[in-house]
């Protein structure tokens, strides 16, 4: 037992660097990190130090309890001492409860609402000063297929996707407007989109200078709401932010955005 409650000690004071780490990222693989264990192990450290410096703050000023450094170690040493540590923590198990959950609770929520800020502002767009340190850098097909690099007053009105897609005979060209897309959770690569208005024509049907400007009548509408595309069959894939702009005296027209 003196071998195994110093390993749960540790486990109990890591753990909330662990969590914090998980809901801290946004990355597009849910099933499988392949971030080096240095990198997993050194971040989730950093972070529960900076939560249990945090609390043990609170707790000093508002509260007025301090760490008895000599309690922890006792816990950590592989010798009778801790059955005397032990007893001393069971008298006061309430504060104990207290700072492990609502340390748990913090671990788990904090990333949240530091990634709603983060989103909500759009602190981690290209440009920003702040994209260093707030940008979600394992999420390349969020930023690709949201506009989420757009500062908040030019983003576009709505995402315009062309893709190749190979259908054993030649390349057919699909295009629509994005209503949505998905990853694989295993290796957070793009699975499929979906699109709305979505029509086709043959890839060889391409436009020349004389009918540049008859684009509608070189795609065939597809029936149907949405139309799903996996990403496994498409050769290329086109992205167009669109927003719509209106002029005095003019109807509305659709302009590229750009970032």
């Amino acid at each position: 037992m003196n071998f195994a409650l110093p390993a749960v000690v540790v486990f109990a004071l890591l753990l909330p660097g662990f969590i914090f780490r998980s809901r801290l990222k946004r990355v597009e693989r849910t099933s499988l990190d392949y971030s080096p264990f240095g990198t997993v192990v050194a971040e989730a450290v950093f972070y529960a130090a900076c939560l249990h410096g945090l609390w043990l703050l609170v707790a000093a000023f508002a509260l007025d309890l301090r760490l008895d450094l000599v309690l922890l170690l006792s816990l950590l040493a592989p010798s009778p001492a801790p059955m005397e540590a032990i007893r001393r923590l069971a008298e006061h198990p309430a504060w104990l409860e207290v700072y492990f959950a609502t340390l748990l609770v913090a671990a788990y929520g904090l990333p949240l609402l530091w990634r709603y800020g983060v989103t909500r502002l759009r602190l981690d767009r290209w440009g920003h000063w702040m994209s260093p340190l707030a940008r979600f850098h394992e999420a390349p097909w969020y930023y690709l297929l949201t506009g989420a690099d757009f500062p908040p007053e030019e983003l576009p009105d709505y995402i315009r996707v062309t893709a190749v897609v190979d259908v054993g005979k030649g390349a057919v060209l699909y295009r629509g407007t994005l209503e949505e897309w998905f990853v694989n959770p295993d290796n957070g690569q793009l699975d499929r989109i979906v699109l709305s208005a979505a029509s086709r024509r043959p890839f060889e049907r391409d436009k020349s200078a004389e009918d540049a400007g008859d684009e509608q009548l070189r795609f065939y509408p597809i029936d149907g709401d949405y139309f799903v595309l996996r990403y496994e069959h498409m050769l290329s894939l086109n992205v167009q932010y669109v927003r719509i702009t209106e002029q005095d005296g003019e109807l509305p027209s659709e302009e590229p955005a750009s970032a």
